[in-house]
């Protein structure tokens, strides 16, 4: 007979999204996130920066800058749709959509954001980070 342990589970207190500073599209939901009232609080870190990897020697930087990374306090590591799940999970005005988001149900709609995101990512690779400074074509950053 195998026994199964389950961790206890460690409640999120604090999250740290890496974004591409490069990214326009990243960019401004990085403001976006940080105007918004955070039930856990958010530290928004650019991905593969020197401060990414002093916080998180062990992770894959360069993975990070293909896919929005979350890392939770206790070391929990969200990616693509966990990632942006998480991220709303954690907005005062966003929890209900996230656990909504999170079902089977609603899981498809948080892959196709996500994959959308990608797909506009791609199309702009390269534009829109002028001076260091990026944002939406048509939207103030």
């Amino acid at each position: 007979m195998t026994t199964v342990r389950v961790a206890p589970r460690t409640p999120v207190k604090r999250l740290t999204v890496l974004y591409d500073a490069q990214c326009s599209l990243c960019v401004h939901l990085r403001h976006w996130l940080l105007r918004q009232p955070q039930l856990v609080p958010l530290d928004l870190v650019p991905a593969a920066s020197e401060e990414a990897v002093r916080r998180f020697p062990g992770l894959d930087h360069r993975s990070t800058l293909k896919e929005i990374t979350v890392i939770g306090d206790a070391g929990q590591v969200y990616r693509s749709t966990a990632a942006f799940i998480v991220c709303l999970w954690a907005l005062a005005e966003y929890r209900a959509k996230a656990n909504w988001l999170a079902t089977p149900a609603g899981l498809p709609f948080a892959r196709a954001t996500v994959l959308a995101a990608a797909k506009w990512r791609a199309s702009t690779a390269g534009s829109g980070c002028e001076g260091g400074r990026c944002e939406v074509p048509g939207m103030p950053g």
